[in-house]
């Protein structure tokens, strides 16, 4: 009998080695071919692990600890901002004064990440198209749920307004922009400047993280096996609005992809890959906010994983092109970010 046990169990774990197998072949199937890369082929190298709770967050904290450096040429300062945080400004050399700007802020499902994984990233941005960059701290879950990060986030705005003078800033002229996580507080930020008469000029939303809901979401349709899964959207959702995703969320600026009235919204790039868990909810609030009549610059890039770009940026070029049309975005926006104001 114990015999006959242990053969039907050896029958079910074979089984099961070979569903992962041929679930792991599907998913690497729907890749782009420049992105399989051997950390993909490698089961035990898949990476990030789903963050699931204590042990695997402080885990990906650890793992995220890293610092990039900037590009040459660039300066880089650190200032305060009051009722906020601190915040990096990136000046490239002979950039005109005032000038346009736009504020950055890092991803990480609001429960991980910090402004200094973005240095090269920011200062690439500064140098390439002449403006003024600001990375925004902010204060992530569970420790600080809403509205913590995103008062954080707001306030850098605010402040980039405030002292625009010194900061050779053209108020009329600034940008905000994010990815991931920060791609969704970019939004909500946008929406409360929007209401509160603060202006922006463009939005620029990486893969944003916008909506709650999808957590409700049974069936992803493959996507999110790679790079950001639903395991961890739905922990990181519920530390950062201090409960489980729910039918109603009557919070303003909790989930931005929650807002009903989009009118008045400043232009957006919303790039996305379609691999991507955020692939539905990105392409709904783009097609909301050209039905509210806010210009929209959608790019979805097929076989595309979320964050692919950040580890391929420099050596797979579909991912070069996928961050420079980004660019390329943000430097045609009608307000002329890029170009002296009215010239």
């Amino acid at each position: 009998m114990s015999t006959s046990r242990g053969a039907a169990a050896g029958v079910l774990a074979a089984a099961a080695v070979a569903a992962a197998a041929a679930r792991r072949h599907h998913t690497l199937s729907a890749v782009a071919p420049d992105l399989r890369t051997p950390a993909l082929r490698t089961p035990a190298l898949w990476l990030p692990r789903p963050i699931i709770g204590k042990l695997s967050l402080a885990l990906a904290r650890r793992l995220s600890r890293h610092t990039t450096q900037p590009v040459t040429g660039v300066a880089v300062t650190r200032h305060d901002v009051p009722g906020g945080r601190d915040a990096y400004v990136y000046e490239s050399p002979g950039r005109r004064r005032p000038g346009g700007a736009l504020l950055w802020i890092h991803g990480g499902g609001t429960i991980v990440g910090h402004p200094e994984s973005d240095h090269e990233l920011c200062s690439r941005i500064a140098r390439d198209l002449r403006i003024t960059v600001v990375s925004a701290r902010y204060r992530l879950a569970p420790e600080h749920p809403f509205p913590a990060g995103f008062d954080d986030c707001f306030a850098a705005l605010r402040w980039m307004h405030d002292a625009a003078p010194a900061l050779g800033v053209d108020g009329a002229r600034v940008a905000v922009g994010g990815a991931s996580a920060g791609g969704g507080l970019a939004a909500s930020v946008v929406q409360k400047a929007h209401d509160q008469g603060l202006p922006v000029a463009f939005q620029m939303l990486l893969y944003p993280m916008l909506d709650d809901r999808t957590a409700l979401v049974r069936d992803h349709r493959g996507r999110g096996r790679i790079g950001w899964t639903p395991r961890s959207n739905t922990y990181a959702w519920t530390c950062y609005l201090g409960c489980g995703p729910r039918v109603a969320e009557p919070r303003p600026y909790a989930a931005a992809g929650r807002r009903e009235d989009l009118r008045g919204l400043p232009p957006a790039w919303i790039g996305v890959g379609d691999l991507d868990l955020f692939h539905p909810e990105n392409l709904r609030y783009a097609e909301r906010l050209r039905a509210a009549g806010v210009p929209v610059d959608l790019a979805v890039e097929p076989g595309m994983y979320h964050g692919a770009d950040f580890d391929h940026h420099t050596t797979v070029p579909s991912m070069r092109a996928f961050r420079q049309g980004m660019l390329d975005a943000l430097a045609r926006c009608p307000a002329g970010l890029t170009t002296p104001g009215g010239e």
